[in-house]
């Protein structure tokens, strides 16, 4: 067995469910959350990232989603996933940050959102900050 180098503890490996539906960006961003210490899941499309969560066997931590893509959008994946799980936390991914859709869907409702194009930094600290138990703030961080 080998030590994880990040903030994941020994033992308990994390899985983060990735939906985009573009294919490089998907392998990138699986490919980021693999190299801070997580097991990915990828799917490209709301479909089959419900298929694929209910054949996982263990917790799915988070779902990282693009907001706008054919057939379930995210918002739409994150309420049908959310419904399976309430403590599923969510963080969205978008190039078009300033739509009608991601500000009522994603930005209205609190939820944490991620522009793209957006650096390796600029999604650990994301994903930190929305995996951060709840009723805690910045806890020596």
């Amino acid at each position: 067995m080998s030590t994880e180098q990040s903030a994941v503890p020994a033992g308990h490996k994390k899985t983060i469910l990735i939906v985009d539906d573009e294919p490089d960006i998907r392998k990138l961003v699986g490919a980021m959350v693999t190299q801070f210490g997580y097991n990915a899941l990828t799917a490209d499309g709301g479909e089959h990232a419900l298929t694929l969560y209910k054949k996982h066997k263990e917790s799915i931590e988070l779902l990282i989603t693009d907001v706008v893509q054919p057939g379930l959008s995210g918002p739409m994946l994150a309420d049908k996933l959310t419904a399976l799980q309430p403590d599923l936390k969510v963080l969205y991914m978008s190039g078009y940050d300033n739509t009608h859709v991601v500000q009522s869907y994603v930005v209205e409702r609190g939820h944490a959102l991620l522009p793209k194009p957006f650096t390796v930094e600029q999604l650990q600290s994301k994903m930190r900050e929305v995996l951060q138990p709840t009723g805690r703030s910045n806890a020596g961080s």
